[in-house]
Order: C-alpha cells, then sequence, then structure tokens
C-alpha cells in the first residue's frame, strides 16, 4: 500500500491510507481498490477520458465489517479528497445553483453480481434540482435525474421495494398512453418525484434526505453492507470466492447520458465475448443514464449503428477499444457515457466468457504477439474444457422454439445432453442398451449396485441427492450427463413411471435431460456433438485443413501444457475399452485398476461360493474358478496399456456388497419357509448375511483385512496379475504391472500381505521361465497411514493416496450419507466453500497428503508418489498434488485432458509465469 504524500489528506490510524484518487492507483491494485477501482485509475493513468473521482480502499471496508463502524479517520480523508474534487470541478456537492454529482459504486476484487446496484446523481435534492435545470438549459433532464436517484437511493441504501418505484412509473406511461419514460415530460417527472418521495417516507420511515454529504455517506455504508447480503454470499460460495476481502467504493463525478439524442449510455466488447472473434461488439442506447443498458427498460441498438449516430465519439470509441485491449492484452468490457457529444469511460475489466472463446481469445493474443505460450494457458482452465467436451443440446430446441416440452428442473450435477427411453432400474437399462436402444436411468437416488446401469445408460437422472451425490460423482467421473435432486419429479420405481404436474412418463418414453442447466424434457431434443471429444479420440485432427478454430486452438494449448507439466497424468480404468480410451484421451498409465469392478454381473455368483465356503476345499475351489477369469481380465488390460504401468489394487469392497439385500433375503426365505419350499443355499446365504453385517461397512471387513481374514483371496489375484504379466512378456508385449494393497493402517499388515505376493510371483516366475519385475505398494487411505508412512514406506515402493477414503475418515463422514443430510446447510452457512469430496481440504486431508509424501520419502527417496481418488482429476486439486510433489494423479478417463491442462498450468504458475 503506497504513503499519503499530500500533507492536506490526512491518514488513518498509523499511516494505513483508505482513499485512493483515480490519479493514485493502477490497475495492479485490485485486493486494495477492487476491479473497478483499479481499472479507473489505469485508465485515468493512460490518458483516457475518465470523470474525475476517488475509491474508498477494501481495508475500510473490512473495518467497518468487524467493528460495526467506518475508521475514525475515513470521513476527514473522504472530505479532503470530495474538496479537491469540488475544487477540480469547480463546484460543490449539492451546490444549490450548480451542483456537484457524483455516483456510488461497489467494486470487489473480483466481479461479483449480487454487490450493491449503483447510485447515480447523488447531490440532488428539492433545492438543487433547479440548479441542475438552470444550467443544463433543461428541465426534463433534471427532473429525470432526480427521480432516478430518488429511485434508486430508495432501493438500495434504503431498503424500499424496488417494484413499488416501477409501479408508480408504469401508471405515469399509462396516463399518458407512453410506452418509453424518455416520453414523459418535465411536469410528469416532477410529480413522480413527488410521489417517489411518498413512497420512501411511507416504506423505509423517514424523509428522503436532502443534504447531500448524508446521502454520499449512506450511500458508502450501503456499499460495505452489500458486501454481507444473501445473494452476495451465495455467489461467493458458488464461485469460490474468499468471504473477507470487503469490497472498494467508488466515488465518481457525474456525467450524463440522458441530455437528449447527443448523448447515451453503452457497453462494448474488444472482442465477441461468446466466440472470441474480433469485431465491433456491444449495445447503444440514445439519451438513457447509466444502467438503462443492461436494466433493459427500453431497446438498444447494435454498438455498429454508433457510427451513424455520432461518428466522431465512435471513432474515438474505437480508437480506446485498441488501446485497452493492447494494454490490459486481453479481451475488455468497458461501459462509457456519451454527453452531448463526449465521451467518458465509466469502466472497464477482462471481459467474461464462453468457454470457447477463451480457448480461442488465448490463441488469437499469440498470434497477434500479445502474449506468450505460458501466459495463454493461464488464460483457460480445466473447468472451461471440461464444458468444452460435454455434447450439448440444440439451442433452438431447448429454449422452447421448437415444441420442447420442459418437465422439471433438477441440479446440474455433471454436464452435457443426453436423451434415450426411461428406464427405471440398473437391469432393463443394460438390457435394452445391449439391444441398441439408448436409455436414461430415472431413480429416486443410485447406489454402487446401480454402476452397470450407470454404464449403459446415455445419462442419469434422479429425483434426490445433490451436486456430491452418488450418481453425480459416479456421473462426471465416467463423463456421463446427469441431473440429481429434481424434486419435482415424483418418481415410482416399482411402478415403472414418474409423474410431474399432471405428466406420467412411463418406461419406454423418451425424455432428454441437460447436465450443464438441470434441465428435463419429454421427448427428443437433438443433440450437437462436441468436436473437442472428436479431437481427443482421434477422430478429428487439429492439422486438418477443414479443422473446427476451436480444436485448433484446444490442441495448441494442450501441447504447450504437456510440454511444460511435471506430474504425469494416469487413469483410473477396470477394462479394456476404458483403458484404450484413456489412452487415446493423453493418460500415461492406470493409477487406479478396481478389481472388485471384475466381480459383478455373472461373476457375482462365483464370490457368494467363496463367501460360503466352509472347507479350505470348497474356498480353493472358488478362488480355482475365479483365477482365469482374472488373469484374462489383466491380460487384456495390459495389452490395451502396453508400455505403459497399470496399478492393480487388490479387492477391495465389504463382503456384504457380494450377497443379497438382507431384507429381500429373510422376505424369500420366509416366504418359501411358509410354502414348506425350503432352499438350502437361501438359507446359507442368509446366515453368511447376518454374519457378514455390519453397522458401518466402510470402517468394517475390507481392504487389506480381507486378504488376512480369507486365505488365498489376495494370492489368487497376485497370481492372476502375475501370470498375466508373463503371457503378455511372451507375447512380446511389456506390461508394467503395479500391485496395490489397500486399506493399509500398519507396515505390519502389509509385510505380510507383500510376504506372501512375493512368494506367488517367485513361483510363477519359476513355473513360466519369465523374470518378471513387479511393483509392490499401498494406498495411504487411513489417517493412520498417513501418520506413520515413514514406517510404511519400509515396505511399500510406491504411495497411491487414495483421498476419497481419506477424505471421510479425516472428517468421520460418510458421503453417501452426509451429502443427502447435512452438507447442503454446511454451505449454505458457508463452513463449506466446496465439498471436500470435490476439492481437496488443503488444510486437514491436504496435510496428510503432504507429510505422508515427505516422510515416505525420507525412508525411501526413490518411492513413486501418486494420487487415485477423484481428487485427480479436479482442476484445483491437481494444484496442489503439484506442489506438494506428487509423481502423477489418475482420475477418470473423461477427466484425463481437464487434468493435463492443470498439471501445466501448475507447473506454468509454479514457475514464475502465473498471469492469471
Amino acid at each position: 500500500m503506497s504513503e499519503n504524500k499530500d500533507p492536506h489528506v490526512p491518514q488513518g490510524t498509523q499511516g494505513v491510507k483508505f482513499v485512493y484518487d483515480f490519479t493514485e492507483g493502477n490497475k495492479e491494485l485490485k485486493d486494495l481498490l477492487g476491479g473497478k477501482g483499479a481499472n479507473l485509475a489505469e485508465m485515468t493513468n493512460l490518458g483516457l477520458p475518465v470523470p474525475p473521482g476517488f475509491t474508498i480502499t477494501t481495508e475500510a471496508c473490512k473495518v467497518y465489517l468487524d467493528s460495526g463502524d467506518e475508521p475514525a479517520a475515513l470521513r476527514d480523508e473522504v472530505s479532503a479528497h470530495l474538496s479537491a474534487l469540488e475544487a477540480a470541478m469547480g463546484k460543490k456537492l449539492g451546490q444549490a445553483d450548480d451542483p456537484l454529482l457524483v455516483s456510488v459504486r461497489s467494486g470487489a476484487k473480483f466481479s461479483m453480481p449480487g454487490m450493491m446496484d449503483t447510485v447515480l446523481n447523488i447531490g440532488l435534492s428539492d433545492k438543487s434540482v433547479q440548479g441542475l435545470a438552470k444550467q443544463s438549459g433543461d428541465d426534463r433532464f433534471a427532473w429525470d435525474s432526480y427521480r432516478r436517484l430518488i429511485q434508486m437511493f430508495g432501493k438500495t441504501v434504503l431498503g424500499v421495494d424496488g417494484e413499488l418505484f416501477e409501479d408508480a412509473l408504469d401508471k405515469a406511461k399509462q396516463a399518458k398512453k407512453v410506452t418509453v419514460d424518455t416520453d414523459l415530460d418535465a411536469a410528469e417527472l416532477k410529480k413522480l418525484v413527488t410521489k417517489f418521495k411518498k413512497i420512501v417516507k411511507s416504506e423505509a420511515g423517514r424523509d428522503f434526505p436532502q443534504d447531500a454529504r448524508e446521502q454520499m455517506d449512506l450511500a458508502i455504508h450501503a456499499v460495505f453492507d452489500s458486501w454481507n447480503t444473501d445473494r452476495a454470499k451465495l455467489y461467493r460460495r458458488q464461485e469460490r470466492i474468499p468471504g473477507d476481502l470487503g469490497t472498494a467504493v467508488n466515488v465518481c463525478s457525474m456525467v450524463f447520458g440522458n441530455l437528449g439524442p447527443d448523448s447515451g449510455t453503452g457497453v462494448a466488447f474488444t472482442r465477441d465475448p461468446a466466440s472470441g472473434q474480433q469485431g465491433v461488439y456491444g449495445d447503444y442506447l440514445q439519451n438513457a443514464q447509466g444502467e438503462d443498458v443492461v436494466a433493459g427498460i427500453r431497446n438498444t441498438v447494435p454498438l455498429a449503428d454508433l457510427e451513424q449516430i455520432d461518428k466522431k465519439s465512435y471513432d474515438q470509441l474505437m480508437q480506446i477499444m485498441e488501446t485497452l485491449e493492447t494494454h490490459y492484452k486481453d479481451l475488455c468490457d468497458i461501459e462509457f457515457t456519451i454527453e452531448r457529444g463526449q465521451l467518458w469511460m465509466l469502466q472497464t475489466r477482462v471481459g467474461k466468457r464462453t468457454a470457447g472463446a477463451a480457448f480461442r481469445i488465448a490463441t488469437q493474443l499469440v498470434d497477434q504477439g500479445l502474449i506468450d505460450e505460458a501466459e495463454a494457458l493461464q488464460r483457460v482452465n480445466g473447468a472451461q474444457l471440461a464444458q468444452l467436451m460435454f455434447p450439448r443440446f440444440d439451442d433452438e430446441y431447448a429454449n422452447g422454439g421448437k415444441g420442447a416440452e420442459q418437465l422439471g428442473r433438477g441440479i446440474a450435477a455433471s454436464p452435457g445432453a443426453a436423451v434415450g427411453k426411461a428406464v427405471f432400474d440398473s437391469y432393463t437399462a443394460i438390457k435394452w442398451s445391449r439391444s441398441g436402444e439408448k436409455v436414461i436411468l430415472i431413480r429416486r437416488e443410485t447406489n454402487p449396485d446401480d454402476l452397470d446401469g450407470m454404464i449403459a445408460a446415455e445419462g442419469i437422472l434422479t429425483s434426490r441427492g445433490g451436486k456430491t451425490s452418488h450418481a453425480a460423482v459416479v456421473a462426471r467421473g465416467m463423463g456421463k450427463t446427469c441431473v440429481c435432486g429434481a424434486e419435482d419429479l415424483e418418481v415410482d420405481t416399482k411402478r415403472r413411471r414418474l409423474t410431474v404436474n399432471g405428466h406420467v412418463v412411463e418406461e419406454g418414453d423418451v425424455v432428454s435431460i441437460d447436465g450443464s442447466t438441470g434441465k428435463v424434457y419429454l421427448g427428443e431434443v437433438p443433440v450437437v456433438p462436441s468436436p473437442v471429444v472428436e479431437y481427443f479420440e482421434g477422430r478429428m485432427h487439429a492439422g486438418a485443413d477443414d479443422a473446427d478454430e476451436l480444436v485448433k486452438a484446444v490442441h495448441r494449448i494442450m501441447a504447450y501444457a504437456d510440454r511444460v507439466r511435471r506430474l504425469r497424468v494416469r487413469a483410473n480404468a477396470d477394462n479394456a475399452e476404458d483403458a484404450l480410451r484413456a489412452r487415446r484421451f493423453g493418460a500415461q498409465g492406470i493409477g487406479l485398476c478396481r478389481t472388485e469392478h471384475m466381480f459383478l454381473g455373472e461373476r457375482r455368483e462365483m464370490v457368494e461360493h467363496l463367501i460360503l465356503a466352509d472347507t479350505d476345499e470348497e474356498r480353493e475351489n472358488a478362488l480355482k474358478e475365479l483365477l482365469p477369469l482374472q488373469k484374462r481380465d489383466f491380460i487384456e488390460l495390459f495389452e490395451a496399456m502396453d508400455g505403459l504401468p497399470v496399478t492393480v489394487r487388490l479387492l477391495d469392497p465389504p463382503l456384504h456388497e457380494f450377497l443379497p439385500d438382507i431384507t429381500e433375503l429373510s422376505v424369500r426365505v420366509a416366504l418359501a419357509e411358509s410354502r414348506k419350499d425350503h432352499n438350502e443355499n437361501d438359507l446359507r446365504l442368509l446366515q453368511a448375511v447376518h454374519r457378514l453385517h455390519e453397522q458401518n461397512p466402510m470402517l468394517g471387513l475390507r481392504g487389506v483385512r480381507l486378504g488376512l481374514v480369507i486365505p488365498g483371496l489376495f494370492t489368487m489375484q497376485v497370481r492372476a496379475i502375475a501370470e498375466a504379466a508373463a503371457e503378455r512378456k511372451n507375447a512380446k508385449g511389456d506390461p508394467r504391472a503395479e500391485i496395490m494393497i489397500p486399506l493399509v493402517g500398519t507396515v505390519q499388515e502389509l509385510e505380510i500381505v507383500r510376504e506372501e505376493a512375493e512368494q506367488v510371483i517367485a513361483d510363477v516366475e519359476r513355473t513360466t521361465g519369465v523374470a518378471l519385475k513387479l511393483a509392490l505398494g499401498t494406498m495411504i487411505e487411513l489417517p493412520r497411514a498417513a501418520l506413520t508412512a515413514g514406517q510404511i514406506a519400509e515396505a511399500a515402493e510406491f504411495f497411491s493416496f487414495g483421498t476419497n477414503d481419506l477424505t471421510q475418515t479425516v472428517w468421520g463422514f460418510s458421503r453417501d450419507d452426509v451429502e443427502a443430510s447435512f452438507f447442503t446447510a454446511y454451505l449454505e452457512k458457508g463452513i463449506f466453500g466446496v465439498s471436500p469430496f470435490e476439492t481437496i481440504d488443503k488444510d486437514g486431508v491436504g496435510k496428510l497428503v503432504r507429510d505422508a509424501a515427505a516422510a515416505g520419502r525420507a525412508t525411501r527417496p526413490d518411492l513413486k508418489l501418486g494420487v487415485c481418488g477423484e481428487h485427480g482429476g479436479d482442476p484445483e486439486s491437481v494444484h496442489f498434488f503439484h506442489e506438494v510433489g506428487l509423481d502423477y494423479v489418475s482420475c477418470s478417463p473423461f477427466r484425463i485432458p481437464v487434468a493435463r491442462l492443470e498439471a501445466g498450468r501448475a507447473a506454468s504458475t509454479s514457475a514464475g509465469s502465473d498471469h492469471r
């Protein structure tokens, strides 16, 4: 923070300066002056026509929010800067015969739609409005400005319902039989001012303030208060903006766009924010003030029309736009006013844009020599890339233009567009899918048993759950479109239908779901495919003459990200099909093969045989039955990922997941007994279910505990891996298998399983005559494992952090339970800025990862470190994993490009090239 050199401008406590003139700041001071104030200062420094003014800092706001009152020195500082402004303008705030008028605007570091609306024309009163009318020579303009002040001030500062002002304005227009406010004359506007003041008196319990300084001070306090409004807090949570930044306040001398046809106001973009194309983009409105363009009170004209309306101002604006884009080296969003032919710049900022525009603009700016590739990489992010990868509905249909009937709306849980026949259970989804039908799996909520159905379906729709529900997490991981929590939809799985607002959707009816908006439609809405996915799949080449411009931009940025990134990116994949797709998407191996997914479907009965085995012979027979199937799985996987590492996690889930539901089975047995039709296998199953039933299976018999309690289970899997690797080597392949032992909490567990595994591997080497190099490591997913990582590293060649379970065990959360119960409340109350299952909790789970990585490498310097939880594909988490020195991240195939991009951005940032 720079020191105040002017002896006439007082300083705050301990030399802190709370107010900056526009001539004092610059665009680098966004933390202190907010985005708006910093950019006004920057434009002033560039010599652009900016009305004089000053900015009250975010530090003043923080003091106000912490103490409930403004800093003691603030009033004197504001008075000094106001006096300087009055001297520069040659008139005083609210002066009766020739008033200085100012606007008061909020301006946080980040653009926040939830902040306070602008208040224009501060300084007008019953007396000064007369002076304004005389000085401008326009009574209508003066009374129009006054009614605007009372309306804005009443709504924004005094909390009066804005509809009351709008209703009074509408009645005035109706009385004159006109449709726009510009058709009201001075006398009618004067009557409207009287009406507006009565509304303020009635609703706010006080008269509209006639003292200009009181108006300004109240508006400043209203800006401070707006930082903690519900809508501002909601926006900050959605955008992950810290709640302690505070907002700056900008006080700017007024310029008027409502002085007649030679005046107006507009918004301009230096490029099209939708496509990124260069050109003249924006809107202009003659004889209008401030917020009129964005408020939509009258139809605007395209910015290009300004050339015919006022060529001088148009040419000057075009020159300024070029100056700003060259200076900011980015798309700029500009607000301007023309006052009787004089152009004034009211605001500029780096403009928001669509995902496609972000990639196009970044590469365009490289070609223009304005930025380098490192900075281009920082101008895009993984969330934007993910948006570009999902298919989307044809806008004409999705917006109702061609008869699309919207059934309801839920939470946009996983982006994309999906169309298919409604099915209400996984069995039907699989059956119909195999017959070539496209289906949408509709459930109240999903669970692990629905996995096959979710894989078979085009999309998933649930009436319960949120963005972190099972359906949402799994769908995002698979790249499936998902809409969750569509509460208006009543899902009846027994009768195989859903009802909503009188509509009944039967099984087989076609529905369409939009995972980008949460909208659910009856019937088929046409889908437009994503060219970016076609590119990653290898079906579209960026170098082709007819290649899409967006694809070329994505290719260039991805190529640079791959060149600079240190983190390798692997895939979570359990079969050859997923592995091949992951490889096309740029995976450098498999970081997690979940073998439990190999025991679903027809093989489930074989696992039942293993669980029900009463003797060693029965157990060995069950394992022999499973061995060749497991071996075939691994052969296919090693062939698909030939030459790349494949980390295979040994069986992890609780055994009860392979057995029938206890209630369903109990009913079946009871009914059989009532008919005296006993089924010996059902009775044995029921006994096994009761024996294995756990109150909290997530913390029960699973992971390494299974391998220690059920003899031969893990050794069968290790043998299958080793034999598959040997067979691939004999076929001239290059298998690089890594065996991961799950849920280890103590080094002794790992040592026992490792010793047995090494014996099996040695036996396979003797039998096949093939030398095998199979790495043995563990999954760090329990706090104790992280805390004793130094000991565990003595028996592990690699660690893979299972951040999903590590998050559950650190927080004491069962994800499936808490998401449905109190997560929403925690997010609303700001306890979470984002779900810790979505982005890693750096202070808790992250600290364990950081410390475990350091301790593990202190014991074993060559210890390979990776992460295989879903956090491996989360952009913010990828940056953290880069920072703590992991070797790779692993994520679902669809998220691999996102992880590659973010790994490149993380490397570029840490190298000092962060231009965000």
